[in-house]
Formats: C-alpha cells, structure tokens, sequence
C-alpha cells in the first residue's frame, strides 16, 4: 500500500512528543537546544535565536557529526515551518538513539506570531 506524506507525518507524530510553543519556549530557557529543519534558505530568513540548523534532507548525514549533538540525551527541541518536517525528522532522531526531544507544533509560523497551539491527544 502506497502511503501519502501526511501518512508518514501522521505516523511520526503517533510515536514522537509535541510541544506548544509555551511548552518550548520554556524549554529553551532552561538549556533546550532548537534545532531548525528548514532548509537553508528558509533558516537565513529568519530562526528562533541560538538555533543550529540542519536542513530535514541532511539530518541523517550530518547530525553524527555536529559538536552540540554528541550527547544524545541532549535536550532538542525541533521545529520546522509549521510542524511536518519537525515531526519526521524528531521520529528520525529517537531512531537515531535520541532520548530529550520534541517537536514544537505549528512550527516557526507559530513561534513568530506566538500562536499556542495545542497539541492533539493520540488515540
């Protein structure tokens, strides 16, 4: 059976941990490190401050290899544009062995309007 994108979305977000933006922000202040999916592009436009980019494309390859990811109980939060890359690539990185991370809802649209949006019971 051939899966959608918001299959494989669907799927990360059934086995990962959403946070709102409140719940992040206070993560951040207390050490969390962002980390931002978008792609380069994106990124330069504009990021949440202190966040260490690597685009959703790369994370697998260049994670093993980014100084502030050695630990992997590090704590992460993750965030894309508006929630999806931030899901699968937060699936990807309890896969990789990572213990302490999130994925932020709504994404860097959310975080720069300060919207909270709330994240949904999994069934």
């Amino acid at each position: 059976m051939t899966q959608t994108t918001m299959d494989l979305v669907n799927a990360a977000k059934a086995v990962i941990t959403e946070i709102t933006v409140q719940q992040a922000n206070e993560l951040l202040a207390t050490g969390s490190i962002p980390m931002d999916v978008r792609e380069l592009l994106e990124y330069e436009t504009g990021h949440i401050p202190n966040a260490r980019h690597i685009s959703r494309g790369m994370l697998e390859f260049m994670i093993g290899n980014h100084p502030d990811f050695q630990d992997k109980s590090t704590p992460i939060v993750v965030y894309c544009k508006s929630g999806g890359r931030s899901a699968l690539a937060t699936a990807t990185l309890q896969h990789l062995g990572f213990s302490n991370v999130h994925s932020m809802l709504g994404g860097f649209d959310a975080w720069s309007e300060g919207t909270d949006i709330p994240p949904q019971t999994k069934a």
